[in-house]
């Protein structure tokens, strides 16, 4: 089992900044990915940013530019820089860790982070 804890949410007003951070701890071995989704109210869920085998990262067209993801290896955490934020960007940010193992490919999800970006 992996445990997954968000923290860093906020309510920002347009153009600030905020950073999350994603901690995650148990069986850390095999993660083959970790990265950040979000969902906005009646919207599905999207990826925001990854980090992937190698030190890989993959952004969503919308946040590219904008957002940067990154990772401590000793800690097991990463964190996700938002900046020049904008109200399109308000949404339960949920981090996600995947692990391969012998047995198959798992999924582990954080209870989310608000972000709430509004004048």
């Amino acid at each position: 089992q992996v445990q997954v804890v968000e923290s860093g949410g906020g309510s920002v007003q347009p153009g600030e900044s905020l950073r999350l951070s994603c901690a995650a701890s148990g069986d850390i071995d095999k993660i083959t990915s970790m990265g950040w989704y979000r969902q906005a109210p009646g919207k599905q869920r999207e990826m925001v940013a990854l980090l992937v085998g190698g030190g890989s990262t993959i952004y969503a067209d919308s946040v590219r530019g904008r957002f940067t993801i990154s990772k401590d290896n000793a800690k097991m955490t990463v964190y996700l820089q938002m900046n020049s934020l904008k109200p399109e960007d308000t949404a339960l940010y949920l981090c996600n860790v995947d692990r391969l193992t012998a047995t198959g490919r798992y999924d582990y999800w954080g209870q989310g982070t608000q972000v709430t970006v509004s004048s």
